[in-house]
């Protein structure tokens, strides 16, 4: 089985609950395009062979990025859903990684991931027969609430994760199962979903709480303090 590890990085969406003109990924973090944070993790671990980006065809900011014009990032035209960008760039790297490559599909939102996840996905799934994905349990009490914001129930925690990114899977494998998964009109919010539909059962890599995905304006500062912390850690 082959050991290359490819990152996959759907980033066409427009980022509507961030209400800003400029799609979140662009948005100003640290004094970088978010999406550059995001990318520099991803291709400073030796283990990466290059990473493709899903973008949009309108697309008018990737271009001024410092990694526009970087031989190791790939862009490939982005669907109209998460899922259609990931199964267009999947599609596209026939050419350069192999059915049995590893593909680690990272949120662009994410700019705080870990080397230290990415070394433990890599190890622990590195033998695995189906793959998996990064994610942390579930520690808050969780409520079913129905109309009229009246609680109906308390479901049980302890079988609960979030679910992360990084989630990584051999290409060949993915690639089928988002397919049978758009063909039966299911439109998944991420890879492991498809992956379940196709019978699998992804397993479950405990990660950092501090790989947050940046979703609303909030959030901007949030990671920019992640950031922050994890640098000064590393001096």
């Amino acid at each position: 089985m082959s050991d290359r590890f490819w990152a996959v990085v759907p980033a066409a969406g427009v980022g509507k609950r961030m209400a800003s003109a400029v799609p979140k990924q662009y948005l100003p973090l640290l004094g970088r395009p978010l999406i550059e944070q995001t990318l520099s993790r991803l291709l400073t671990h030796p283990k990466i062979s290059g990473v493709f980006v899903a973008l949009s065809e309108e697309d008018g900011w990737w271009s001024s990025t410092s990694f526009a014009d970087d031989p190791r990032v790939v862009r490939v035209r982005g669907g109209e859903e998460r899922c259609h960008s990931v199964l267009n760039v999947l599609q596209a790297m026939g050419k350069q990684a192999a059915e049995a490559d590893w593909v680690l599909v990272h949120d662009a939102a994410r700019p705080c991931v870990h080397r230290e996840d990415l070394d433990n996905l890599m190890d622990q799934l590195g033998d695995d027969p189906v793959g998996g994905l990064l994610g942390v349990p579930l520690h808050d009490t969780v409520k079913s609430v129905e109309t009229g914001e009246r609680v109906v129930t308390t479901i049980p925690r302890e079988p609960l994760w979030r679910a992360f990114t990084p989630q990584m899977f051999r290409l060949g494998m993915l690639r089928q199962a988002l397919s049978d998964a758009l063909e039966g009109g299911k439109l998944v919010t991420d890879d492991a979903s498809a992956m379940e539909l196709a019978g699998f059962q992804p397993r479950m890599v405990e990660g950092r709480s501090d790989n947050i995905k940046v979703t609303c304006p909030e959030d901007l500062a949030l990671a920019a303090f992640f950031l922050e912390r994890q640098s000064s850690a590393n001096e």
